[in-house]
């Protein structure tokens, strides 16, 4: 301490310099193991001071990048300053390098080494460059899953596996053995959103990197209802035979009960099983001694108390002769109406014949006009009459024989009922009065009147009279419809049918609304409700059904209906290939009635036209020495697009023809040669799409003086149609033969003439005579 400077002093002479380095900024690196030992040397540029090589004062400083407090601090001889990270593993190895024991891979990063000189200025501090230290690990699990783990069926189920160690370790997951797709987990983390019974098993999660590899086996038990492994079959057995319904389950956990139902009812319940039943350990029933009535659908339902319980069902069969089942000890029949005196029986295998016998004979049907056998037995009578008097037994047969016969029964015979009162067709009264509507059968003690609603909307309030007739006080809205009055007795029943009108409400519901879809409109037409007793109004309502409606809230609309449209209504304006809703609310001066029923219609997809392709634009021509150079603007883009051009032309007013069809479709200028010297040309362009044309474009006019020399006809060919181009040769040819024609005639006329006047001229001058030679 011979500076003077106190050793606290000394310390707040460092200097803290703040690096912010990359491993790329590192000058040096040095490797180790978790668990040994290195060295960091105190490494200097050549201009720096050199390590112990000073015999002045110093202290030695070692900082690692992130740590705010320095790995160690050295003092002369004093006790170094140890970062408590590195207690009793930091140390200096001679002057200046730093020793690091049992390496942690924590210990990992960027260490610096500064040395302040005490008889130097406060703020100068030597540094040496950094030096990356790395360190390899195998892996660790920092995060591991138990060794059992249990989950309900159907849960999620998430294991969870974290690994340190340098190189990073890879995570991966086996399932008894096989390896899981690395798509199943992420982050080390097992996800299996709902677990089945085959998710049970060993999960392993192994974590690897160069140094090494670790494992953690976790057991994955599923608890859940039981499964059924062996159901029961269908089994077909004689009467008398026991019979024996397998069921076997498995569960976690195994506390398993069976259960066995026939139909829906528990067979320890069914008086005629319950004393003939045994559930087995194995879930297997035993019934013995069968029975006929035994015969009917099992179902096994084994249950540990998770989760709702599987079921399994099969058919049991007991075979047996028919046997005949209890009839009644009286069977009236309708006077004069058909009738049927039924012969109920058990029977399997099926029913071949019954048998019958009235009166202690048996029962010849062809005594019996009318009188038949149906497939079950019956006997049907078309008319009864006092020959069906009598008592009857029957006795039914199968393939297995016979049981007995049935019971007696004794047929009589009653007059089906008659009205003696029935209402009116139709009742019209004020809302909140009493009607009441009379209905009354013939004078038989046995017989009864009823009233029902014909298609109630909801269940409505309403009494009948000791003597049969229908009250509705006070008359609703509900009580309108129509209504059915049913007179029964022993044998028979008949009914009538009225229609009560309830004045003075809102409109009853339009209903049979039907829609006939076109692309922007529909035709809407639907049948009036009641009305209510005044004069009704319509309104349609109709809502836009759209893919981007998927939370319903798209809002209705409604479209007045004029009195003149009736019940049907035109509705425009919408859109085509699209879903409506429509509806009817209709509405009277007491007030609106209910929407009529939904109809849901999609109008038509618009119709596919061809539409012409638009012509081309701003055309113009300009004379050059090589011919007449036409030029244009493209039109805009097209769907479908134009495939070509098309250049017509004509002179004066003839009529216009192509000079060029199939101009390329990316073209905007032409070059026209073998134009007629001497005349005026009328050119303007079509885009074409296929066999397509569109309108022209605006004609522009060229003249072609006789002082411009183009090339030949010959390149007038390329433009020319050839059916034209014969056409104009054939007329110039007739042309000139005919000039020659009237050359040479005019010349025998003239000679002819010169003939006759020489010959005058002779006799009367006698002078020579000068020949016009032609």
């Amino acid at each position: 301490m011979g500076s003077g400077r106190s050793y606290w002093q000394t310390f707040a002479a460092v200097v803290v310099i703040c690096h912010f380095l990359t491993t790329e900024g590192a000058e040096s690196e040095v490797r180790g193991k978790v668990g040994d030992s290195v060295e960091l040397e105190c490494r200097f540029p050549p201009s720096g001071p050199q390590s112990g090589s000073s015999s002045s004062p110093h202290v030695v400083e070692w900082v690692r990048q992130e740590l705010d407090i320095p790995v160690l601090i050295q003092f002369g001889s004093h006790t170094p300053h140890v970062h408590p990270l590195f207690e009793g593993r930091a140390s200096l190895a001679s002057a200046s390098a730093l020793r690091l024991e049992r390496l942690q891979l924590a210990d990992q990063g960027l260490y610096d080494c500064r040395i302040l000189l005490l008889d130097k200025p406060a703020d100068e501090v030597q540094s040496s460059n950094w030096t990356l230290l790395s360190v390899t690990a195998p892996p660790t699990f920092t995060k591991a899953p138990p060794p059992a783990v249990q989950a309900l069926v159907g849960s999620r189920l998430t294991l969870e596996c974290v690994a340190d160690g340098n190189p990073t370790p890879t995570i991966t997951w086996l399932k008894d053995g096989s390896v899981i797709p690395s798509t199943n987990y992420q982050g080390g983390a097992l996800s299996l959103a709902a677990v089945t019974t085959q998710s049970a098993g060993l999960y392993a999660c192994h974590a690897s990197n160069s140094e090494g590899n670790v494992s953690r086996v976790t057991k994955v038990k599923i608890k859940g209802p039981p499964v059924i492994i062996v159901p029961p079959e269908n089994t077909t057995l004689n009467m008398s035979q026991n019979a024996l319904l397998q069921c076997q389950a498995v569960a976690d956990p195994p506390n398993m009960t069976y259960v066995w139902q026939k139909g829906s009812e528990n067979v320890h319940h069914i008086e005629s099983l319950k004393s003939r039943v045994r559930i087995q350990v194995d879930g297997t029933l035993h019934i013995s001694r069968l029975v006929p009535e035994d015969s009917g659908n099992y179902t096994c339902v084994p249950t540990n108390g998770l989760l709702t319980p599987p079921t399994a069902s099969a058919v049991l069969t007991v075979m047996h002769p028919a046997k005949a089942l209890p009839v009644p000890q009286e069977t009236y029949l309708p006077t004069g109406m058909g009738g049927v005196i039924p012969c109920p029986a058990a029977a399997q295998p099926p029913l071949l014949r019954v048998d019958w016998i009235k009166d202690g004979e048996t029962l010849d049907l062809s005594l019996y006009p009318g009188w038949t056998l149906k497939a079950d037995g019956s006997l049907v009578m078309a008319t009864v009459n006092e020959d069906a008097a009598g008592t009857y037994t029957c006795t039914p047969y199968n393939s297995y024989g016979t049981m007995g016969s049935s019971g007696p029964t004794r047929v009589i015979l009653q007059d089906p009922p008659s009205f003696s009162i029935t209402p009116e067709k139709a009742y019209r009264l004020d809302a909140g009065r009493k009607l009441l509507i009379p209905c009354q059968g013939n004078a038989d003690a046995t017989t009864k009147v009823t009233w029902s609603k014909v298609d109630p909307v909801r269940l409505i309030s309403y009494s009948i009279e000791p003597n049969g007739s229908l009250l509705l006080q006070p008359l609703i809205k509900d009580h309108q419809g129509e209504w059915e009055c049913t007179v029964s007795n022993r044998v028979s029943s008949i009914n009538t049918c009225t229609q009560v009108f309830v004045l003075g409400t809102s409109p009853h519901a339009a209903s049979s609304l039907s829609v006939s879809p076109e692309v922007k409109q529909a035709n809407l037409s639907w049948e009036a409700g009641f009305d209510g007793g005044s004069a009704q109004t319509f309104s349609v309502w109709v809502k836009k059904i759209s893919a981007s409606d998927n939370d319903g809230k798209q809002d209705w609309f409604s479209l007045p209906v004029p009195s003149s449209s009736g019940t049907s209504l035109q509705v425009s304006g919408l859109s085509p290939a699209t879903n409506y809703q429509f509806s009817i609310l209709s509405q009277n001066k007491y007030g609106t009635g209910p929407f009529s029923e939904i109809a849901t219609a999609r109008t038509l997809d618009p119709p596919v036209t061809s539409t012409k392709p638009k012509p081309p634009a701003s055309l113009s021509a300009n004379q050059s020495s090589a011919g007449v150079i036409l030029q244009w603007s493209l039109p805009e883009a097209q769907q479908p697009p134009i495939t070509g051009f098309v250049l017509q032309s004509r002179s004066a007013e003839e009529e216009w023809f192509n000079l060029k069809e199939n101009i390329n479709a990316s073209s905007s200028q032409i070059l026209v040669v073998g134009l007629q010297k001497d005349h005026v040309y009328e050119l303007r362009m079509l885009s074409r799409r296929g066999e397509l044309l569109s309108e022209p474009s605006p004609s522009v006019n060229v003249s072609i003086t006789g002082t411009e020399s183009y090339p030949a006809t010959s390149r007038l060919l390329e433009f020319v149609p050839e059916p034209l181009l014969a056409g104009v040769l054939g007329g110039i040819g007739f042309m000139l033969l005919a000039l020659i024609l009237l050359l040479g005639a005019a010349c025998v006329v003239s000679r002819r003439r010169d003939r006759r006047r020489k010959k005058k001229d002779n006799v009367r001058l006698q002078a020579p005579v000068v020949q016009t030679v032609c």
